[in-house]
């Protein structure tokens, strides 16, 4: 049976998280292709849920420390895969060489300094342009990281568009792998229909600083004018770990309710007429909106927010930037029966589309086997991951040495 490491900065949690979903999507094509999965992570496991997990190994490892070659070399994986670039950063060299045939992949999850680099740009007011991006130390950490793997899951068509011109031989490196997701066709039949549906909501993960934001942008800008037209309306805001600056903006008189989490994310989804998602910034594909569609309730959001979502299918909502004009389209919208049922159908189509999980699962199969099969040669085309490799090997290496003794005396 062949074998698959995930290496983890955290344990995934698809119960909060987009970017949990996304990774337990990655272990069910690992399962169906039965391989034995382990899940290692430097996060404490306290907080784990078990049955998340059933028919997966989970094992703690610690940083800078050999025990950690012990285990690799023991359980020999035939495939690694690194969960975010900080994890290939800080394990990349130990999986090169101690197990050096193993096949060794990327999830970028999103691109972090794509993220990070706009957030900066939005708390100083400037507008976010590619060079901004391109001159970011995390960026270089991230593309360096892309480079030292044998190939990348990229989940957003926005961001393979973005990397294609700075990585050389993007075609062998990089894979356009999206949320993959069963079609709709068969849940349609269960959506509440339009009268069955009221109020609006927003969902998200509080430690997560697009939605802090957004959360600031719907209590200050949007929601007032909302409930100023709609006043018996009421907007249901969820997410678990909210910071006490959201759990306080809680008003049952504006009708702007924090909820905290949703023990059945998809029946309060399912139970709103629309979905506000006023994004200002972010990177990768946006697990709400998704969520949303799959539930049958229309969006209105920003373009970031519908950034690499809808290939060019008309939205399943509105998309505007400016908030008065937001709010605007959301109070049409939840008013105009006819028009919302359209923006359901532009959201079945959107995941039927752009989300087909069995063929997105051939894709990945065939990028696999490709280059399981032709591994040395693969490897001998991409010089400068090769060569990144060894400047690791011989800078991050040493330092996690020194650091390991540092910690031993």
């Amino acid at each position: 049976m062949k074998k698959l490491l995930i290496i983890s900065t955290d344990w995934p949690a698809p119960h909060y998280s987009a970017a949990g979903v996304r990774l337990m999507q990655l272990v069910g094509f690992f399962q169906a292709e039965k391989y034995r999965i382990t899940i290692a992570s430097t996060a404490d496991k306290s907080g784990v849920n078990a049955s998340d997990f059933v028919g997966i190994e989970l094992v703690s490892i610690l940083l800078n420390d050999a025990s950690f070659d012990a285990f690799l070399s023991d359980l020999s994986p035939d495939v690694v895969l690194f969960d975010r670039f900080m994890a290939e950063e800080q394990f990349g060299w130990r999986v090169a060489e101690h197990v050096p045939n193993a096949l060794r992949i990327l999830d970028t999850e999103d691109l972090h300094s794509l993220r990070k680099v706009r957030e900066q740009a939005l708390k100083q007011n400037i507008e976010f342009t590619k060079s901004s991006w391109l001159q970011n130390d995390l960026t270089k950490r991230e593309v360096a990281s892309i480079y030292r793997c044998d190939f990348s899951l990229i989940i957003s068509s926005f961001e393979m568009e973005l990397l294609k011109p700075i990585v050389t031989n993007h075609e062998s490196l990089l894979l356009h792998l999206p949320f993959m997701m069963n079609a709709l066709d068969d849940l349609t039949t269960k959506w509440n229909p339009f009268e069955k549906r009221k109020d609006f909501i927003f969902i998200g993960f509080g430690g997560h600083a697009p939605n802090i934001d957004a959360i600031g942008q719907l209590k200050n800008e949007i929601w007032p004018l909302i409930k100023l037209a709609l006043p018996e309306s009421t907007l249901h805001i969820y997410g678990s770990n909210f910071p006490q600056s959201i759990t306080q903006l809680h008003d049952v008189k504006a009708g702007f309710l924090i909820k905290g989490w949703a023990e059945n994310a998809e029946k309060v989804i399912a139970n709103a007429r629309i979905m506000l998602a006023p994004l200002r910034f972010g990177a990768g594909l946006k697990g709400k909106l998704t969520d949303a569609m799959r539930c049958g309730t229309p969006s209105i959001t920003t373009s970031i927010g519908a950034e690499g979502l809808h290939g060019g299918i008309p939205w399943n909502g509105k998309i505007c930037d400016d908030p008065k004009i937001f709010a605007q389209e959301a109070i049409a919208l939840y008013g105009n029966k006819k028009e919302w049922e359209q923006c359901q159908r532009n959201g079945i189509a959107i995941v039927n589309a752009c989300f087909d999980k069995k063929g997105l699962e051939a894709q990945l199969k065939s990028k696999l086997a490709s280059v399981q099969t032709n591994l040395d040669l693969h490897r001998s085309n991409n010089f400068l991951g090769e060569m990144l490799r060894h400047q690791t090997m011989a800078s991050t290496k040493y330092m996690s040495k020194w650091i390991e003794e540092k910690n031993r005396d």
